[in-house]
């Protein structure tokens, strides 16, 4: 269509994302949580709507503007859903066939996450522990007697200095640890008492009720007496516990990162997705069953390269389904799996025979709710769309579109579509990638610029997702080649391990040889006109390239890594992360983090890089790029450093619009100055 236009950044303001959908235990209505960005553009907005299984009747069913999580009473005659007001977010309760909404808890940090007891009596919620503030009354006491009539002192006597015991102090888009544990506690429905079900100097992770309601199963590392630093330890347990009384079982051996559990109906097992940390860091998350009360655990998924959970990097924010579910029969389980770029939805056999997939295609299966017919409503997003809901009559084997929330946008803009690529490395390994040409003409006498985009992790993967930044770049006339070089997910045990290390060696010559494939067979594109970008790990590889290479004219590096040996210090994952991906601690193998720092080479940067860092993030503290664009500029290299205030590891996924504007601005805008 001629009346097309080309994409632009502040399409981000036109999306409406489709979230966490839920099945009514009628079978009729499916609530899900709609998305976008606010008014005022400094936030986002997100309410509950209501649909029918046939996708009639779809209308908006909650008038807050940041309420999520939705879930239905066991009888389907109410919905509880999770609403920030005032800053803090507690359980809130509306009747399923319309009404006022009331607040059903009132804990003084608020709720974290809930789950309604099968029977309906229960709300049991994750939460922050209201313990009371320990201050020291000594020390308040000569702040007091310091003190005077100036308004300097007053102001001084109100400060109050952080005390740090404890080396997992902070936390990316969390901050620095308020002191407090976070813990389930137990609300009852018939007269809204409520006490803490757990308490002590740990941590719940995940929970889930038994079938009838007296049990709750919940994951922690609970130190034992003579522990010396339960923060080293990277694995936890699964507990069981009654609701009434004493009888807390422990499971497990300090053997599995347990991410998220499902009980069975009949209540004889606990499905749990898990990582036993064989390979660190870049385990594949599987499937595993504890049969009870014997306490055997098995995994479902032994003898596979099969990865459990949703692994695709997209840059929408929209939040994806961890949990297991288990068939209303209790023989099969479902999961989302990651296979080469798609996210899937498979049904696992209990008795170990295997799994069937569901739901399989070229997308991005994001969450997924039972229907009371084991049909399965399901949000997805393509290389096309950045997120719908559907239906999957698993009967009839047809499937339809509920919602068309993005489909006028999206029908007046002109859309790169990716062409799949299959290659082989030079020591035989089989890697995948894509290629957007630019919305614009070209071919041969006119040659297109092209962008290598690497994505962050690394233990993650690209493939069949929205990605409106790809998108950008095709219509200001780049080519964008993504891939998955070693040490991405998708492809097996042994690949995703691959790059742990030996950064900048394998995943390196994974990158180049895919640049070079395209360049090979595509005579369309400009080879003297190459810009690279990446985020994270992709920023760190960024870095890299431009060190060892003057190949690309351009390079964007987006909360990066530039110094290994500083980076063990100051980040929220730093001390295990580098001991696990580059091998050691800057006391010990000071030359191996060296070595494998960009900071190392910046003598060799030739290219023209911009620099783009949060201020907030603590996942990759912005000192990373301080660094690297002081070592740049002391050395006369062309760059930028471009800061985002109040801006964590997440802009680019769900940060402040506005920022995330700017930032696709700088990015768009530094490619048409350099290439």
């Amino acid at each position: 269509m001629t009346d097309k236009r080309n994409v632009q950044a502040e399409d981000l303001y036109q999306f409406q994302w489709t979230e966490q959908p839920a099945a009514s235990p009628s079978g009729e209505w499916v609530v899900y949580v709609s998305r976008q960005v606010n008014d005022k553009r400094d936030g986002y907005y997100s309410h509950l709507r209501m649909i029918r299984q046939d996708g009639s009747g779809d209308y908006r069913f909650t008038s807050g503007e940041r309420d999520h999580s939705p879930a239905w009473s066991p009888d389907g005659r109410k919905l509880a859903f999770l609403r920030k007001k005032d800053d803090h977010t507690q359980v809130w309760m509306i009747p399923a066939d319309g009404g006022e909404a009331y607040a059903a808890t009132d804990l003084k940090h608020g709720v974290a996450s809930f789950a309604w007891s099968p029977d309906g009596s229960w709300l049991l919620l994750l939460a922050e522990e209201n313990k009371e503030e320990h201050l020291s009354t000594e020390n308040t006491k000569v702040e007091q007697n310091k003190s005077s009539d100036s308004a300097s002192s007053k102001s001084s006597a109100s400060k109050k200095a952080v005390v740090i015991d404890r080396i997992t102090y902070k936390s990316d888009g969390g901050g620095l640890w308020q002191g407090r544990r976070t813990h389930l506690y137990l609300h009852s429905l018939v007269d809204d008492s409520g006490r803490w079900l757990t308490t002590g100097d740990y941590d719940v992770q995940s929970y889930v009720w038994s079938p009838d309601s007296t049990q709750v199963a919940f994951t922690a590392h609970i130190p034992s007496a003579d522990e010396a630093d339960p923060d080293f330890v990277l694995t936890n347990d699964l507990y069981t516990l009654p609701i009434q009384g004493e009888g807390l079982h422990r499971w497990t051996q300090n053997d599995y990162g347990i991410v998220s559990l499902a009980w069975s109906p009949d209540g004889q097992q606990i499905a749990f997705i898990a990582s036993d940390q064989s390979y660190h860091n870049a385990t594949l998350t599987r499937l595993y069953q504890l049969t009870l009360p014997d306490g055997t655990i098995s995994c479902l998924c032994q003898d596979s390269d099969m990865l459990i959970g949703n692994y695709l990097v997209g840059d929408s924010g929209i939040s994806s389904t961890a949990e297991p579910v288990f068939s209303a029969d209790g023989q099969l389980i479902y999961t989302l799996l990651s296979e080469r770029g798609a996210v899937q939805l498979i049904a696992t056999a209990v008795d170990g025979s295997g799994h069937q997939v569901i739901l399989d295609g070229q997308r991005n299966i994001h969450s997924f709710t039972l229907t009371a017919d084991e049909h399965v409503v399901f949000v997805a997003a393509d290389s096309l769309q950045p997120g719908e809901l559907f239906l999957r009559d698993t009967a009839q084997l047809q499937e339809q579109q509920l919602t068309h929330w993005n489909d006028e946008l999206l029908s007046g803009l002109r859309l790169s579509v990716p062409q799949e690529l299959e290659l082989t490395a030079v020591d035989g390994r089989p890697l995948q990638a894509w290629l957007m040409p630019p919305v614009q003409e070209y071919d041969a006498d006119n040659r297109a610029p092209a962008v290598l985009e690497i994505h962050g992790g690394p233990h993650m993967m690209y493939g069949f997702t929205f990605m409106h930044e790809f998108q950008l770049l095709t219509s200001q006339g780049y080519a964008v080649i993504f891939t998955n070089p070693r040490g991405s997910q998708g492809y097996g045990q042994q690949f995703v391990n691959a790059c742990r290390g030996d950064y900048g060696g394998g995943d390196y010559r994974d990158l180049m040889e895919v640049t070079d494939y395209v360049l090979e067979h595509y005579d369309w594109i400009d080879k003297d006109r190459l810009g690279v970008t990446g985020g994270s790990y992709g920023g760190f590889m960024t870095n890299w390239i431009v060190g060892h290479t003057d190949r690309f004219k351009a390079a964007v590096t987006q909360r990066s890594i530039s110094n290994w040996i500083s980076f063990y210090g100051v980040s929220d994952i730093g001390f295990y992360f580098t001991e696990d991906q580059i091998g050691g601690t800057p006391w010990q193998q000071l030359e191996t983090l060296w070595k494998h720092s960009p900071l190392a080479y910046v003598e060799n940067v030739k290219t023209p890089i911009l620099i783009l860092h949060g201020e907030q993030d603590l996942r990759c503290p912005i000192e990373q790029a301080e660094q690297w664009f002081t070592g740049l500029k002391r050395l006369g290299a062309v760059t930028r450093l471009v800061r985002f205030p109040d801006a964590d590891h997440n802009l680019s996924r769900n940060g402040h619009p506005q920022l995330r504007i700017q930032r696709l601005e700088q990015i768009a805008g530094w490619f048409e100055q350099y290439l």
